[in-house]
């Protein structure tokens, strides 16, 4: 059965914290909490696991360029240590709260379109002994 949602663009959908599939219906049920499915086309958002992933992105990405604009600022202007504390914490704490929501919202979409899901082992017979058609040819 063919979906009657069109594909929609994982950034768009999450720049506006939407549904990764219709953009319609919220994603979030608060701050960061996702919602259980969306109001709109009534996806379940079960699939939807990001874990640490938009923490770590965030972070990482916000800190680089905070830092690196600091450090600049620190060598050119010279400014007293309680100015830079005034600037950069600040910096840092909205640059993180701000990209957070949109970041953990584009990880879901990600999830969504690419059909993620939990990593499975795969068997190969007992105790290693592989099946015929794991076997190297000639064996």
């Amino acid at each position: 059965m063919a979906s009657t949602h069109p594909i929609v663009s994982t950034i768009s959908a999450s720049m506006r914290c939407r549904c990764p599939r219709c953009r319609e219906g919220r994603l979030f049920n608060g701050f960061l909490t996702i919602d259980e499915r969306c109001e709109a086309c009534g996806l379940d958002y079960s699939f939807a696991d990001p874990a640490d992933g938009p923490a770590f992105f965030v972070m990482t990405g916000v800190s680089i360029i905070v830092i690196a604009s600091w450090a600049i600022w620190a060598v050119m202007a010279q400014p007293p240590v309680w100015a830079q504390f005034a600037v950069v914490m600040p910096a840092l704490i909205g640059g993180c709260l701000a990209c957070l929501r949109p970041v953990k919202a584009w990880l879901v979409a990600e999830q969504f379109v690419h059909k993620a899901e939990e990593g499975r082992w795969a068997s190969y017979g007992t105790h290693g002994q592989a099946p015929e058609r794991y076997k190297p040819r000639g064996w």
